[in-house]
């Protein structure tokens, strides 16, 4: 008789859990996310773009029912944003500490959060993270454009934290899949 060795099937780190969790997880989805923003720089981004970018993040939303807010500016010119139904003045404040920790380090801000917790802890913990403007939770993706750098930041609040980003990868995804037609 053969003995197979049957592997379990590896389990993605979960950004909200407080749980001790593999450190090949952890590191899994930060190499994710690190390919993520490598893939979705753009040849340009203008106002016209944010607000397509931003309707299909509403489309998106819409057709799941998802209670959220959605915001794309430029620093702190806001070129988008719109809230869901469902969606509360809650979100509104953790978008603009999201998208205060996207500009800051040109990351995304889930990936500025999961980096913050290799070795153990959070990025929370250090005495410098001014929580009261910065939320090193996902949801803000910087957008980048080829030759120029982060020229604007994508946010959406609502969901889990990597379902935000998630939201926010799928929409650039299909915006950029567009924008090269």
């Amino acid at each position: 008789m053969v003995h197979e060795t049957i592997l379990a099937p590896e389990t993605e780190f979960d950004a909200d859990s407080r749980e001790e969790q593999p450190v090949e997880a952890l590191r899994s989805l930060i190499h994710r996310l690190e390919n993520e923003v490598a893939a979705l720089h753009l040849s340009s981004f203008s106002q016209a773009d944010a607000l397509a970018l931003g309707l299909v993040l509403v489309d998106l939303a819409t057709q799941r029912s998802l209670p959220i807010a959605i915001d794309i500016r430029r620093n702190s010119h806001v070129l988008f944003h719109v809230s869901l139904p469902g969606a509360t003045p809650d979100n509104d404040i953790w978008i603009q500490r999201k998208s205060s920790t996207t500009e800051r380090y040109a990351e995304p801000s889930l990936l500025v959060g999961l980096r913050g917790r290799l070795g153990g802890g959070s990025l929370e913990d250090n005495g410098w993270f001014d929580q009261t403007r910065y939320a090193s939770h996902g949801g803000a993706f910087p957008i980048f454009v080829k030759g120029t750098g982060h020229v604007a930041t994508a946010t959406v609040s609502g969901l889990a934290q990597k379902a935000d980003h998630d939201l926010v990868v799928e929409a650039l995804t299909v915006f950029r899949g567009r924008s090269t037609d």
